[in-house]
Protein backbone atom coordinates (compact mmCIF):
# COMPACT_ATOMS: atom_id res chain seq x y z
CA UNK A 1 0.00 0.00 0.00
CA UNK A 2 1.33 3.41 -0.76
CA UNK A 3 2.07 6.15 2.12
CA UNK A 4 -0.54 7.99 3.65
CA UNK A 5 0.17 11.15 1.49
CA UNK A 6 -2.15 14.16 2.01
CA UNK A 7 -3.16 12.80 5.44
CA UNK A 8 -6.17 11.03 4.43
CA UNK A 9 -6.77 7.65 6.37
CA UNK A 10 -6.29 4.75 4.22
CA UNK A 11 -9.67 3.50 4.60
CA UNK A 12 -11.14 6.88 3.42
CA UNK A 13 -9.18 6.43 0.60
CA UNK A 14 -9.74 2.48 0.13
CA UNK A 15 -13.95 4.43 0.20
CA UNK A 16 -13.01 6.42 -2.52
CA UNK A 17 -11.67 3.47 -4.85
CA UNK A 18 -14.01 1.16 -3.90
CA UNK A 19 -16.95 3.31 -4.17
CA UNK A 20 -16.06 5.19 -7.53
CA UNK A 21 -15.25 1.68 -9.30
CA UNK A 22 -18.70 0.49 -7.98
CA UNK A 23 -20.83 3.18 -8.49
CA UNK A 24 -19.25 3.97 -12.08
CA UNK A 25 -19.04 -0.01 -13.60
CA UNK A 26 -22.77 -0.72 -11.98
CA UNK A 27 -24.04 2.02 -14.13
CA UNK A 28 -21.66 1.19 -16.75
CA UNK A 29 -22.92 -2.03 -17.25
CA UNK A 30 -26.98 -1.04 -16.94
CA UNK A 31 -26.65 1.46 -19.71
CA UNK A 32 -24.69 -1.43 -22.13
CA UNK A 33 -27.78 -3.39 -21.14
CA UNK A 34 -29.90 -0.42 -21.95
CA UNK A 35 -28.01 -0.02 -25.04
CA UNK A 36 -28.44 -2.73 -26.66
CA UNK A 37 -31.98 -3.80 -25.44
CA UNK A 38 -33.04 -0.61 -27.20
CA UNK A 39 -35.94 -0.43 -29.57
CA UNK A 40 -36.37 2.27 -31.89
CA UNK A 41 -40.14 3.68 -33.27
CA UNK A 42 -39.94 1.64 -36.52
CA UNK A 43 -38.13 -1.62 -34.56
CA UNK A 44 -34.46 -1.36 -35.39
CA UNK A 45 -32.10 -2.16 -32.73
CA UNK A 46 -28.85 -0.50 -31.87
CA UNK A 47 -26.28 -2.80 -33.49
CA UNK A 48 -23.16 -0.51 -34.26
CA UNK A 49 -20.76 -2.01 -31.35
CA UNK A 50 -17.35 -0.77 -33.49
CA UNK A 51 -19.41 2.64 -33.32
CA UNK A 52 -19.63 2.47 -29.86
CA UNK A 53 -16.08 1.41 -28.75
CA UNK A 54 -15.05 4.58 -31.07
CA UNK A 55 -17.00 6.84 -28.61
CA UNK A 56 -15.94 4.85 -25.40
CA UNK A 57 -12.22 4.92 -25.85
CA UNK A 58 -12.30 8.51 -26.96
CA UNK A 59 -13.85 9.52 -23.75
CA UNK A 60 -10.76 7.72 -21.80
CA UNK A 61 -8.14 9.59 -24.18
CA UNK A 62 -9.86 12.97 -22.81
CA UNK A 63 -9.58 11.93 -19.43
CA UNK A 64 -6.15 10.48 -19.63
CA UNK A 65 -5.13 13.09 -21.55
CA UNK A 66 -6.21 15.70 -18.64
CA UNK A 67 -4.51 12.78 -15.55
CA UNK A 68 -1.39 12.58 -17.47
CA UNK A 69 -0.91 16.85 -17.83
CA UNK A 70 -2.05 16.64 -14.33
CA UNK A 71 0.91 14.09 -13.28
CA UNK A 72 3.22 14.52 -15.79
CA UNK A 73 3.49 13.01 -19.12
CA UNK A 74 6.17 10.53 -19.35
CA UNK A 75 8.99 10.48 -22.04
CA UNK A 76 10.05 7.89 -24.03
CA UNK A 77 7.47 5.40 -24.05
CA UNK A 78 7.79 2.55 -26.81
CA UNK A 79 4.69 3.06 -28.95
CA UNK A 80 4.56 -0.31 -30.52
CA UNK A 81 3.11 -2.74 -28.27
CA UNK A 82 0.54 0.20 -26.59
CA UNK A 83 -0.73 -0.42 -30.11
CA UNK A 84 -1.13 -4.01 -30.30
CA UNK A 85 -2.10 -4.07 -26.69
CA UNK A 86 -4.98 -1.40 -27.53
CA UNK A 87 -5.87 -3.18 -30.84
CA UNK A 88 -6.47 -6.62 -28.84
CA UNK A 89 -8.05 -4.96 -26.33
CA UNK A 90 -10.62 -3.17 -28.11
CA UNK A 91 -11.54 -6.27 -30.52
CA UNK A 92 -12.34 -8.20 -27.36
CA UNK A 93 -14.43 -5.69 -26.10
CA UNK A 94 -16.12 -5.00 -29.28
CA UNK A 95 -17.18 -8.60 -29.21
CA UNK A 96 -18.72 -8.41 -25.94
CA UNK A 97 -20.84 -5.77 -27.18
CA UNK A 98 -21.43 -7.71 -30.58
CA UNK A 99 -22.29 -10.62 -28.57
CA UNK A 100 -25.18 -9.06 -26.56
CA UNK A 101 -26.09 -7.31 -29.92
CA UNK A 102 -26.64 -10.84 -31.15
CA UNK A 103 -29.24 -12.02 -28.23
CA UNK A 104 -26.66 -13.06 -25.78
CA UNK A 105 -28.38 -11.53 -21.68
CA UNK A 106 -26.05 -9.41 -20.02
CA UNK A 107 -25.58 -11.53 -17.17
CA UNK A 108 -24.57 -14.30 -19.13
CA UNK A 109 -22.31 -12.01 -20.89
CA UNK A 110 -20.82 -11.08 -17.56
CA UNK A 111 -20.48 -14.39 -15.99
CA UNK A 112 -18.70 -15.73 -19.20
CA UNK A 113 -16.69 -12.90 -19.14
CA UNK A 114 -15.09 -13.96 -15.67
CA UNK A 115 -14.22 -17.10 -16.90
CA UNK A 116 -11.28 -15.34 -18.40
CA UNK A 117 -8.94 -17.33 -16.75
CA UNK A 118 -9.93 -19.93 -18.82
CA UNK A 119 -8.50 -18.82 -22.39
CA UNK A 120 -4.94 -17.43 -20.02
CA UNK A 121 -4.90 -21.32 -18.74
CA UNK A 122 -5.46 -22.92 -21.87
CA UNK A 123 -2.71 -20.37 -23.52
CA UNK A 124 0.00 -20.67 -21.18
CA UNK A 125 -0.38 -24.46 -21.19
CA UNK A 126 -0.15 -24.74 -24.74
CA UNK A 127 2.57 -22.10 -25.37
CA UNK A 128 4.56 -21.63 -21.85
CA UNK A 129 4.63 -25.27 -20.08
CA UNK A 130 2.39 -24.32 -17.26
CA UNK A 131 1.27 -25.88 -14.54
CA UNK A 132 -1.92 -25.31 -12.59
CA UNK A 133 -3.96 -26.91 -9.22
CA UNK A 134 -6.92 -29.00 -9.07
CA UNK A 135 -8.77 -26.31 -7.52
CA UNK A 136 -7.45 -23.44 -10.21
CA UNK A 137 -9.38 -25.59 -12.76
CA UNK A 138 -12.47 -26.78 -10.34
CA UNK A 139 -12.52 -22.56 -10.48
CA UNK A 140 -12.57 -22.30 -14.26
CA UNK A 141 -15.38 -25.47 -14.56
CA UNK A 142 -17.81 -23.79 -12.00
CA UNK A 143 -17.75 -20.73 -13.69
CA UNK A 144 -18.11 -22.23 -17.54
CA UNK A 145 -20.50 -24.92 -16.12
CA UNK A 146 -22.65 -22.19 -13.92
CA UNK A 147 -22.92 -20.09 -17.05
CA UNK A 148 -24.02 -22.59 -19.14
CA UNK A 149 -26.18 -23.99 -16.75
CA UNK A 150 -27.66 -20.38 -16.48
CA UNK A 151 -28.11 -20.44 -20.13
CA UNK A 152 -29.93 -23.42 -19.78
CA UNK A 153 -32.05 -22.30 -16.89
CA UNK A 154 -33.06 -18.73 -18.39
CA UNK A 155 -36.80 -18.28 -19.46
CA UNK A 156 -37.42 -15.98 -22.60
CA UNK A 157 -36.16 -12.52 -21.78
CA UNK A 158 -38.34 -9.38 -21.46
CA UNK A 159 -36.03 -8.02 -24.12
CA UNK A 160 -37.62 -9.84 -26.64
CA UNK A 161 -34.12 -10.19 -27.91
CA UNK A 162 -33.75 -14.04 -28.97
CA UNK A 163 -30.67 -15.92 -28.06
CA UNK A 164 -28.26 -16.79 -30.79
CA UNK A 165 -24.99 -19.17 -31.44
CA UNK A 166 -23.87 -15.81 -33.24
CA UNK A 167 -23.86 -14.32 -29.51
CA UNK A 168 -22.20 -17.35 -27.59
CA UNK A 169 -19.92 -17.09 -30.40
CA UNK A 170 -18.52 -13.19 -29.74
CA UNK A 171 -18.43 -13.95 -26.04
CA UNK A 172 -16.17 -17.12 -26.59
CA UNK A 173 -13.99 -14.92 -29.03
CA UNK A 174 -13.91 -11.88 -26.50
CA UNK A 175 -12.34 -14.54 -23.87
CA UNK A 176 -10.17 -15.51 -26.62
CA UNK A 177 -8.93 -12.22 -27.10
CA UNK A 178 -8.74 -11.61 -23.21
CA UNK A 179 -6.07 -13.97 -22.75
CA UNK A 180 -4.45 -12.49 -25.96
CA UNK A 181 -4.56 -9.21 -24.71
CA UNK A 182 -3.05 -10.27 -21.13
CA UNK A 183 0.25 -11.71 -23.07
CA UNK A 184 0.64 -8.49 -24.96
CA UNK A 185 0.30 -6.75 -21.55
CA UNK A 186 3.19 -8.68 -20.10
CA UNK A 187 5.49 -7.85 -23.44
CA UNK A 188 4.17 -4.28 -23.20
CA UNK A 189 5.44 -4.14 -19.54
CA UNK A 190 9.27 -5.77 -20.85
CA UNK A 191 9.35 -3.44 -23.29
CA UNK A 192 8.70 -0.71 -21.63
CA UNK A 193 11.50 -1.67 -18.82
CA UNK A 194 14.19 -2.42 -21.43
CA UNK A 195 13.77 1.18 -22.76
CA UNK A 196 14.39 1.98 -19.03
CA UNK A 197 10.92 3.93 -18.74
CA UNK A 198 7.86 3.74 -16.26
CA UNK A 199 4.61 4.80 -17.39
CA UNK A 200 2.37 6.57 -14.76
CA UNK A 201 -1.22 5.12 -14.67
CA UNK A 202 -2.51 7.98 -16.76
CA UNK A 203 0.46 6.96 -19.52
CA UNK A 204 -1.17 3.77 -19.84
CA UNK A 205 -4.68 5.25 -20.19
CA UNK A 206 -3.95 7.32 -22.52
CA UNK A 207 -1.86 5.46 -24.91
CA UNK A 208 -3.49 2.37 -24.66
CA UNK A 209 -6.76 4.25 -25.18
CA UNK A 210 -5.73 6.62 -28.03
CA UNK A 211 -4.75 3.16 -29.86
CA UNK A 212 -8.21 1.52 -29.28
CA UNK A 213 -9.80 4.50 -30.34
CA UNK A 214 -7.88 4.79 -33.93
CA UNK A 215 -8.21 0.62 -33.88
CA UNK A 216 -12.07 0.98 -33.64
CA UNK A 217 -12.62 3.98 -35.44
CA UNK A 218 -10.47 2.39 -38.42
CA UNK A 219 -13.22 -0.74 -38.30
CA UNK A 220 -16.07 1.07 -37.77
CA UNK A 221 -15.31 3.26 -40.85
CA UNK A 222 -14.61 0.49 -42.94
CA UNK A 223 -18.20 -1.35 -41.77
CA UNK A 224 -19.98 1.83 -42.36
CA UNK A 225 -21.32 2.32 -38.83
CA UNK A 226 -19.53 5.70 -37.99
CA UNK A 227 -22.35 6.96 -40.43
CA UNK A 228 -25.21 4.55 -39.54
CA UNK A 229 -24.07 4.55 -36.13
CA UNK A 230 -24.50 8.48 -36.08
CA UNK A 231 -28.06 8.34 -37.85
CA UNK A 232 -29.19 6.13 -35.57
CA UNK A 233 -28.44 8.12 -32.46
CA UNK A 234 -29.76 11.55 -33.99
CA UNK A 235 -33.00 9.51 -34.98
CA UNK A 236 -32.93 8.55 -31.95
CA UNK A 237 -31.47 10.30 -29.22
CA UNK A 238 -33.03 8.75 -25.99
CA UNK A 239 -30.31 6.05 -26.94
CA UNK A 240 -27.01 8.53 -27.56
CA UNK A 241 -27.61 10.19 -24.26
CA UNK A 242 -27.71 6.36 -22.51
CA UNK A 243 -24.04 6.21 -24.89
CA UNK A 244 -22.67 9.50 -24.08
CA UNK A 245 -23.30 8.59 -20.24
CA UNK A 246 -22.23 4.58 -20.58
CA UNK A 247 -18.68 6.55 -22.12
CA UNK A 248 -18.14 8.90 -19.35
CA UNK A 249 -19.08 6.08 -16.70
CA UNK A 250 -16.23 3.77 -18.65
CA UNK A 251 -13.76 7.17 -18.47
CA UNK A 252 -14.84 7.65 -14.63
CA UNK A 253 -14.35 4.16 -13.68
CA UNK A 254 -10.62 4.06 -15.19
CA UNK A 255 -10.07 7.03 -13.39
CA UNK A 256 -10.89 5.37 -10.10
CA UNK A 257 -8.95 2.23 -10.94
CA UNK A 258 -5.76 3.85 -11.13
CA UNK A 259 -6.32 5.61 -7.65
CA UNK A 260 -6.88 2.40 -6.17
CA UNK A 261 -3.99 0.99 -8.33
CA UNK A 262 -1.72 3.84 -7.03
CA UNK A 263 -2.93 3.72 -3.26
CA UNK A 264 -3.43 -0.18 -2.87
CA UNK A 265 -1.70 -3.61 -3.56
CA UNK A 266 -3.40 -5.31 -7.19
CA UNK A 267 -5.41 -8.09 -5.00
CA UNK A 268 -7.66 -4.99 -3.13
CA UNK A 269 -8.52 -4.14 -6.95
CA UNK A 270 -9.25 -7.14 -8.18
CA UNK A 271 -11.24 -7.77 -4.65
CA UNK A 272 -13.15 -4.59 -6.04
CA UNK A 273 -13.75 -5.57 -9.39
CA UNK A 274 -14.47 -9.20 -8.93
CA UNK A 275 -17.45 -8.55 -7.07
CA UNK A 276 -18.58 -5.88 -8.92
CA UNK A 277 -19.20 -8.15 -11.24
CA UNK A 278 -21.58 -10.55 -9.41
CA UNK A 279 -23.28 -7.40 -8.59
CA UNK A 280 -23.40 -6.09 -12.08
CA UNK A 281 -24.78 -9.74 -12.65
CA UNK A 282 -27.71 -9.53 -9.60
CA UNK A 283 -28.64 -6.16 -10.68
CA UNK A 284 -29.65 -7.21 -14.12
CA UNK A 285 -31.47 -9.89 -12.86
CA UNK A 286 -33.63 -8.43 -10.72
CA UNK A 287 -33.89 -4.87 -12.37
CA UNK A 288 -33.93 -5.27 -16.17
CA UNK A 289 -37.02 -8.11 -16.20
CA UNK A 290 -34.55 -11.09 -16.36
CA UNK A 291 -36.32 -14.27 -15.48
CA UNK A 292 -34.67 -17.53 -13.69
CA UNK A 293 -36.13 -21.13 -13.00
CA UNK A 294 -34.76 -22.83 -10.14
CA UNK A 295 -31.75 -24.26 -12.44
CA UNK A 296 -30.75 -20.48 -13.73
CA UNK A 297 -30.38 -19.63 -10.24
CA UNK A 298 -28.67 -22.80 -9.64
CA UNK A 299 -25.94 -21.64 -12.12
CA UNK A 300 -25.60 -18.43 -10.70
CA UNK A 301 -24.86 -19.75 -7.34
CA UNK A 302 -22.10 -22.34 -8.99
CA UNK A 303 -21.00 -19.20 -10.99
CA UNK A 304 -20.69 -17.15 -8.23
CA UNK A 305 -18.96 -19.52 -6.41
CA UNK A 306 -15.88 -19.63 -8.77
CA UNK A 307 -15.23 -16.56 -8.66
CA UNK A 308 -15.48 -16.29 -4.82
CA UNK A 309 -13.42 -19.29 -4.93
CA UNK A 310 -10.45 -17.88 -7.32
CA UNK A 311 -10.72 -14.43 -5.19
CA UNK A 312 -10.30 -15.99 -1.89
CA UNK A 313 -7.53 -18.19 -3.26
CA UNK A 314 -5.66 -15.09 -4.72
CA UNK A 315 -5.83 -13.55 -1.18
CA UNK A 316 -4.53 -16.76 0.82
CA UNK A 317 -1.43 -16.47 -1.57
CA UNK A 318 -0.97 -13.19 -0.87
CA UNK A 319 -0.71 -13.33 2.34
CA UNK A 320 1.48 -16.46 2.15
CA UNK A 321 3.96 -14.49 -0.08
CA UNK A 322 4.24 -11.43 2.60
CA UNK A 323 4.82 -13.93 5.22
Amino acid sequence: MVGDAGGIPPAIKLLIGAGGIYGAFLYYGSLQEDVFRYTAEDGTLFTQAWFLQVLEALANVIIGFVGMQLTGATTGIPKKMFAISGASQVTAKACTSLALANGLSFPIATLAKSGKMAPVMAGSLLLGGASYSIREYLQVALIIGGTAVVSMGKKKSSSGVPSSLMGVGFIVLSLVLDGVTAGFQKRLKVETAKAGVKPKPYDFMFWTNLYMCLTALVVATGLGEVTSGMSYCTANPEIFTKIIKFAVCSAVGQSFIFYTIAHFDPLVLSTITTTRKIFSVLLSIFLKGHSLSPLGWSGIAMACGGILSEMQAKMSGNKAHKQ
